[in-house]
């Protein structure tokens, strides 16, 4: 079993053959897809969606790149969709939420405040509701450390992590794994590798972020990424950690289901 711990499926760029990208991803061994919502304007679009394909699961939140055009209001709105979530399951977490601090215009003064404020907020949605979280996380790994030290032990994953072996451990102990994706496949992306090999193969899962972070192998002119790169990308990892494929697979879909403890039931759903 392969798991895709996020994938943007519902994006404008699978518009014109979403279902045969999800149904290419199940003939390459994929078998559950986590998708992410990124602002309220797509809370029923994901629900929906994880609804109608095999093996999907989605989560609910608001991505910090558009905290900006977000409102108080939608906070609102996402603790009642949370709530009403709750009996669905395929609803595995709250995300995607985090802090983005790699975008110049956003990484400073009230911008920033912003995003803290609603990263916060949202942590204490996940810890009311006993939800983990799936992480944005760059160029911002101890600002958001830092706020989940001060709630309880939410836990789940560190999406397209790139942090250093300290901030790794860190979030480890926080209860999170650590996502490898297609950067990973980079031969210069030497950091991530390194995790890759040194950090525990119990702490690591497999995803795409399909349409984004294409894997080395997809060139111009059409680099959109898909959940079915998934079985390439663990053949990476098997490499280079040294290990089976088969082995890669078993470990990192047992591990999204221990930091997603609803995700079971999400796979489930389809032989109900």
């Amino acid at each position: 079993m392969l798991i895709d711990t996020h994938c943007h499926l519902d994006a404008a760029e699978f518009d014109a053959d979403r279902d045969a990208v999800a149904n290419h991803a199940a003939e390459a061994g994929v078998e559950a897809i986590v998708i992410p919502a990124i602002e309220r304007a797509n809370f029923t679009v994901v629900r929906e969606l994880a609804g109608r394909i095999t093996g999907g699961a989605y989560a609910l939140g608001i991505h910090p790149l558009y905290v900006q055009r977000a409102d108080d209001a939608d906070l609102d709105a996402l603790r009642d969709a949370v709530r009403d979530a709750l009996g669905d399951p395929r609803f595995v977490a709250i995300g995607e939420i985090g802090l983005d601090f790699f975008v110049p215009e956003i990484a400073t003064g009230e911008p920033r405040e912003r995003q803290e404020r609603f990263y916060a907020a949202q942590l204490d949605i996940a810890e009311e509701f006993g939800l983990p979280v799936l992480l944005h996380v760059r160029k911002s790994q101890d600002i958001l450390l830092k706020h989940l030290r001060r709630h309880a032990r939410i836990g789940g994953i560190a999406h397209a992590f790139n942090g250093s072996a300290q901030q790794a451990q860190a979030f480890i102990e926080q209860g999170f794994a650590l996502g490898m994706g297609g950067a990973m496949t980079f031969e210069r992306a030497l950091q991530i590798r390194r995790h890759a090999v040194d950090v525990g193969l119990e702490h690591l899962v497999l995803e795409t972020d399909a349409p984004d972070i294409p894997p080395a192998w997809l060139h111009a002119p059409d680099r959109r990424n898909r959940p079915g790169e998934l079985a390439r990308i663990a053949a990476v990892l098997s490499e280079l950690r040294g290990i089976t494929p088969e082995k890669v697979a078993h470990a990192t879909s047992a591990n999204a289901m221990r930091v997603l403890p609803r995700l079971p039931a999400a796979i489930l759903a389809d032989s109900d």
